[in-house]
């Protein structure tokens, strides 16, 4: 990894760490925190067969029996209490009953419920907005203040707990105060008492639930609506359901129709759950002793953060098929983690990790592929200068950008080909006009070479190089070579007569080709480089083509016993090469086989 890279990757892990960190220590997408918590942590784990309701509903057979609800009198509790008997544990009148309405009915419950010494009942605390003053000498809206406390009319008979839910700002029950004060008194929610009454008629020691920072226990719902067992109240008084069904239970007497009003979005179900079944599910929860409380936000952040730049780390360093799967094994254990720190007691920021490390991820992966596509069309642009087009495409097609560094032993085909004439034309010619037919000529060789997939080598003033099955490989690479020079040469005629009919000057070429191993690679230092091949193989095309009269192809032994079958050439004869001790056979190619190819012309260099 280069210097740069690292110091990218070093800012970044920065950057990402206080991002996440500033997002979940402020938690600033805690409504969708909390719907992922909902999925992850509510599923609902059995409800207890000791919780039973007794629902009050409106339906027809109830109103048959005992009229519209609004006209019930106090006697029908009274009846239910004075039915259930000793059997249950606890009962718990999650009704509202405030005010008189008829004197022998009201007095008949409050002697029922003085009599069981088992009643729980509902008050109701009213809550007001007021303007306070702080510490600090700022003010605020207490939007909590408790205004007054609304109890029913049971004398004393019965014990009281209140039955207001804290609602979250996307309307679901998460939470609910345990404990209220108010005038010197404490005061205990319904489900809190019952439950604290429960554990007083069982000689139980009750459990001390963890709370968060506002003094509220988040609900462990055990189940969803409907899954309590419950009974009809008329089922009660008529005598359908044996009291003895409710020994030793928790019952609760409560709303269990829509039309009563006492419905709550709750996060176990999309369906509403009735107030009574969210105190059924409190006071599980109670007994079970499942009270998780949110974490401190300050090591939870630095976990989330940690885990995040851990990720965009990773994906900066390892390749795209390792890192994604470390990725999502990443966010797949941050789950699983979370999870089981819920059943342990503690609530994690859910959503922050996974977010932040995805961003992170993809932050990574956006940079990567952005410099391998910068290296890549750097590379292919070097290659459209030296390589055929079809070549690159291939190239690009196949995603195969890779060549060999330095330098590897590969069998190759070599051309050389030269301007014969331009030492004498360019002393007699204006340097514009030299230019141009130096160009033209150029122009011809090098469509010539991309034509049959070779790879321009480089131009050495009015000489070229090319070589075939390099870099890439390339099948039937000799006779390719071959054909180029034999493509080269057919095209000289007309651009012959073109400069000779311009500017009097005829000029022509000659070609030589070899084949054999040859050293090919990057050659050069680490700031300049070129691809290029070395060796005798390229040393013995040079000297075919410094040998090769005007208009003539020369070719070794080597290249004629791979061709022989589709060219015809004439041998020249051993001729001794500049540089090589043994003199190497030449043959002068003269056409392609089953073609009218005109005779090659001949002639001084």
């Amino acid at each position: 990894m280069d210097k740069s890279k690292k110091l990218r990757l070093a800012a970044g892990t920065v950057i990402v760490f206080i991002l996440a960190f500033a997002a979940s220590f402020w938690d600033i997408f805690a409504q969708i925190d909390l719907k992922a918590k909902d999925l992850l942590y509510q599923q609902p784990r059995g409800v207890s067969p000791d919780i039973k309701i007794i629902a009050i509903d409106d339906s027809d057979e109830s109103r048959a029996v005992l009229g519209n609800f609004g006209t019930w009198k106090r006697d029908v509790y009274a009846r239910v209490i004075e039915t259930l008997g000793d059997f249950p544990a606890v009962i718990s009148l999650d009704v509202l009953l405030l005010g008189g309405i008829d004197e022998e009915t009201d007095n008949r419950l409050t002697e029922a419920c003085r009599n069981s010494g088992r009643v729980v009942a509902a008050e109701h605390i009213n809550y007001t907005a007021k303007y306070e003053s702080g510490e600090d000498g700022y003010g605020y809206i207490d939007y909590a203040h408790i205004d007054s406390v609304s109890k029913p009319i049971l004398d004393g008979s019965a014990e009281l707990g209140f039955v207001n839910f804290p609602v979250s700002e996307d309307g679901e029950v998460r939470s609910v105060m345990l404990t209220e004060s108010f005038g010197g008194e404490d005061m205990q929610s319904l489900a809190c008492r019952t439950y604290t009454r429960y554990c007083e008629l069982k000689g139980l020691t009750p459990n001390d639930p963890a709370l968060d920072e506002a003094g509220c226990m988040w609900i462990d719902y055990a189940g969803s609506p409907r899954d309590y067992e419950y009974v009809p109240i008329t089922s009660v008084l008529d005598g359908t359901v044996d009291p003895r069904a409710f020994r030793d239970c928790i019952v609760f007497v409560g709303a269990y129709e829509t039309g009563l009003r006492d419905e709550y979005s709750v996060p176990v179900s999309a369906e509403r759950m009735f107030g009574v079944e969210i105190n059924a599910n409190v006071v599980q929860a109670l007994l079970d002793g499942r009270s998780p409380v949110p974490a401190d936000r300050l090591p939870a952040s630095l976990i989330c953060a940690a885990i995040a730049a851990a990720v965009f780390i990773v994906a900066g360093i390892l390749k795209v098929h390792i890192s994604t799967p470390v990725f999502i094994c990443a966010v797949l254990l941050w789950g699983a983690v979370c999870f089981l720190l819920w059943q342990l007691g503690t609530i994690m920021p859910l959503i922050y990790t996974p977010v932040f490390a995805g961003l992170a991820f993809l932050t990574e992966l956006i940079f990567n592929y952005t410099e391998e596509t910068l290296e890549k069309r750097r590379i292919m642009s070097a290659f459209r200068k030296y390589v055929a087009p079809q070549v690159v495409e291939n190239i690009a097609k196949s995603g195969n950008y890779r060549i060999n560094l330095g330098g590897e032993r590969k069998h190759i085909a070599v051309l050389f080909v030269d301007i014969r004439g331009f030492t004498t034309m360019s002393e007699s010619l204006e340097p514009e006009q030299v230019v141009d037919i130096v160009n033209t000529y150029l122009n011809l060789t090098t469509r010539a070479i991309f034509a049959n997939e070779g790879t321009l080598d480089k131009f050495v003033g009015d000489a070229a190089m090319a070589v075939f099955n390099a870099p890439f490989d390339l099948d039937d690479y000799v006779f390719r070579a071959v054909k180029t020079a034999m493509d080269i040469n057919a095209g000289s005629a007309e651009i012959e007569a073109k400069f000779r009919e311009k500017y009097g000057k005829s000029v022509g070429f000659g070609i030589g080709v070899n084949c054999g191993d040859a050293v090919v690679g990057n050659m050069g230092c680490d700031f300049r480089m070129d691809y290029t091949a070395m060796g005798d193989t390229v040393n013995t095309a040079a000297r075919l083509e410094a040998n090769a009269k005007r208009g003539q192809i020369l070719i070794s032994s080597e290249v004629y016993e791979r061709v022989k079958d589709r060219i015809t050439a004439e041998p020249v004869g051993e001729i001794p090469l500049k540089g090589k001790s043994v003199g190497v056979f030449v043959y002068s190619v003269t056409g392609m086989r089953d073609q009218a190819v005109a005779p090659l012309e001949n002639g001084n260099k």
